[in-house]
């Protein structure tokens, strides 16, 4: 038996999305719509994969960096479908299997779907399948057409159909199996003699027909798997559709959702058993959460990384963070790139933290910013703490030891290392390095001047 090649249709400009962006890179569950093609058809170990592409083609190689150089197929015309396949088909070579042919807006397809399709064409010997969909109203899908023994004698464009044809309820899809040399000749022999002048690809099932070719198909009951986006309200519709089923698989491998359809949860997240997500919250890109944490809700981590037992409390943002076990974050606090966090640190509310690790058992409970920062075990930032990381011209880093105190409304002035033990006194700003065991204080002497505020009320009420 031959191998398999893919073909994945995405030249298209998508001009009803209104956007200078491909309409391919369009993001759907956080991924690229290609990119869940690409994911569908991967699961069937094809021996080659071509993607057509010709709108935004460099930004569809640098969206996509897994893709071989060499799968990526330049359609310089908008042709048609049926050209672009063409396309595909002469970069094929003498490639001798079986090729699927996918569209590269159609993003739910599911992988199961597909080896059901193979295994149907395999088993039966065809030269062409179809995977087909009966619809209540069939409007906007080419119709399928058979003869009276049921065979399929072709593929009607709603636009070219009569109005007996466009009676018919059972559509095209899109979504095409067949061998390579029946596929080489039915692509040559198209023409564009249609409505719109193009190349359909569905003639080539006309072709097969009249040449008494092996044609069938399979039968796909949901309509998600072919729904095509061409706008952003159907974008907005599939997005709700599989967020939906991302929340429901969660959910079944034991994580509690306290307001599931206020939840949005990337297709590359992974959560560990018994934790609890709040409302409202978002977990983006490749964030990983453990097991038995506590997000609280309106909590929006962008490929985070969260060990187990964390507790997140309600309004946290984090971006490119790791947290280990244990620690508490929040409420209302903000974890820049670059940040670790340590077993059972605390960060506080209003609290930022950027490009910094924090020690085990470390506390910043409270109205502080620590950037570019490397701070020790067990120590604790007081309310209002501040590293002066920037000169205007480079970022600085402080170095701040273990066990370390210190107090309210200080500001460290970067470069400056405080050593293990120290402390530092409120308000103080640090400019030199603190030894270790010492304590820092920069502070004005208090004064006193007795019988001032008399005098001071006394101007005021004469003036």
């Amino acid at each position: 038996m031959g191998g398999l090649g893919v073909i994945i249709l995405a030249a298209g400009q998508g001009k009803r999305m209104r956007s200078a962006t491909p309409k391919v890179l369009h993001l759907l569950g956080g991924k690229p719509l290609l990119s869940h093609v690409l994911d569908a058809c991967a699961g069937l170990d094809p021996d080659r994969v071509l993607v057509v592409v010709g709108h935004g083609v460099d930004r569809i190689r640098e969206a996509c960096p897994g893709v071989d150089p060499a799968c990526w197929v330049m359609q310089r015309e908008q042709l048609g479908t049926g050209h672009a396949a063409r396309c595909a088909a002469d970069a094929l070579g003498d490639f001798s299997g079986d090729v699927l042919i996918l569209n590269g807006d159609v993003p739910l397809v599911a992988g199961r779907t597909l080896s059901r399709m193979l295994a149907a064409h395999r088993s039966a010997g065809r030269d062409l399948t179809l995977a087909v969909a009966a619809l209540a109203d069939p409007s906007g899908y080419g119709r399928v057409l058979r003869g009276p023994g049921g065979d399929i004698v072709g593929v009607v464009e709603e636009r070219d159909a009569s109005d007996a044809e466009r009676a018919v309820r059972e559509i095209n899809v899109g979504l095409y199996l067949a061998s390579a040399g029946f596929l080489r000749a039915a692509l040559a022999a198209l023409d564009n003699r249609n409505d719109q002048g193009e190349y359909y690809l569905p003639d080539i099932a006309a072709y097969g027909a009249g040449r008494e070719a092996r044609i069938g198909s399979v039968t796909i009951d949901d309509p998600r798997e072919f729904r095509g986006v061409n706008g952003r309200e159907e974008l907005a519709w599939m997005e709700k559709a599989l967020q939906k089923d991302v929340n429901r698989k969660w959910m079944e491998r034991g994580v509690t959702l306290k307001d599931p359809d206020s939840t949005y949860i990337d297709a590359g997240v992974t959560i560990g058993e018994d934790t609890v997500i709040g409302p409202n919250s978002h977990l983006l890109g490749k964030t990983v959460v453990g097991a038995r944490c506590r997000i609280d809700g309106s909590a929006y981590l962008t490929n985070a990384r969260l060990a187990d037992g964390v507790h997140l409390r309600f309004s946290v943002v984090m971006d490119d963070c790791d947290l280990e076990d244990g620690v508490s974050v929040g409420p209302f606090a903000h974890l820049r790139p670059g940040t670790v966090l340590e077993r059972d640190v605390h960060i506080g509310n209003f609290v930022e933290v950027k490009n910094s690790s924090v020690g085990e058992g470390t506390k910043a409970s409270h109205l502080s910013y620590i950037g570019d920062t490397d701070l020790g075990r067990e120590s604790n930032i007081g309310a209002g703490t501040i590293t002066c990381n920037y000169d205007g011209f480079a970022k600085h880093r402080t170095t701040i030891g273990d066990r370390v105190q210190v107090g309210s409304d200080t500001q460290l002035v970067a470069p400056v290392a405080v050593g293990d033990d120290a402390y530092i006194g409120a308000g103080s700003t640090i400019t030199k390095d603190v030894p270790a065991g010492a304590l820092a204080l920069s502070r004005a002497p208090q004064r006193h001047v007795d019988g001032w505020v008399d005098g001071y009320r006394a101007r005021k009420r004469k003036a």
